[in-house]
């Protein structure tokens, strides 16, 4: 029989704090109870308390200031990716669950960037700059940059900003497979994204769909 973990004091402490910040319906700014009050109302020492904020403060969740005390923040979402990107080879994350995810992700914003494209008539060069540079690729390294930058650039354009934020997370995960590609499967890969662009600024949704889903889906085959 497996041995149940034992959640630390400090996660659970950190979800209470979440927690009363939802219930309370506090605004990045609005100031929490004092460390005494906190620990005084959770029942736990302040150590432990102090423990939970630090990580809250990492995530940019609380903020701590000398003479103002606690208060609600902002989540630094760029400070979360670099942190799971340097630890991504130790994260427990399902190929196959993230792969549907960023389909999910990924098709489900092109009716906006549609949308989007036909209102701003600089989406679609931005797109289309980035496939020609990926023609003037010669290594891996700069492949797997232009590719990240090409499907944010897409979320992007959506202009619906917290699915950026998603995006880069699920980014983060994918390095492993995009480390896998062959310089074979460059041109492929070229092709794919050009497809894409040139379905989105005909205005064909299903089209546009198809083709990133099976450009998505082909890291299946280095799984």
């Amino acid at each position: 029989m497996q041995t149940l973990r034992r959640p630390k004091v400090r996660d659970q402490v950190a979800r209470q704090i979440q927690q009363f910040i939802v219930t309370q319906k506090l605004a990045p700014g609005d100031k929490l109870p004092t460390e005494s009050k906190l620990a005084e109302t959770f029942g736990i020492s302040r150590l432990s308390l102090r423990e939970a904020t630090k990580a809250l403060e990492f995530l940019g969740i609380v903020e701590s200031k000398t003479g103002v005390g606690l208060t609600v923040g902002r989540i630094d979402i760029g400070r979360v990716t670099e942190h799971l990107s340097f630890h991504s080879d130790l994260l427990d994350a399902d190929p196959q669950q993230l792969i549907d995810s960023r389909v999910i992700l990924e098709t489900g914003v092109l009716p906006h960037v549609i949308r989007q494209m036909k209102a701003d008539s600089s989406i679609e060069p931005q797109l289309r700059v980035l496939v020609d540079r990926f023609r003037l690729a010669r290594d891996l390294k700069t492949w797997i940059s232009l590719d990240i930058e090409f499907h944010r650039t897409l979320l992007e354009a959506s202009g619906l900003k917290p699915l950026v934020a998603f995006g880069d997370l699920l980014h983060v995960f994918f390095q492993r497979f995009r480390e896998s590609v062959k310089k074979a499967e460059w041109k492929t890969g070229v092709e794919s994204h050009q497809l894409i662009v040139d379905e989105l600024a005909k205005g064909h949704v299903e089209a546009a769909t198809t083709e990133l889903r099976k450009h998505i889906e082909s890291h299946k085959e280095r799984i």
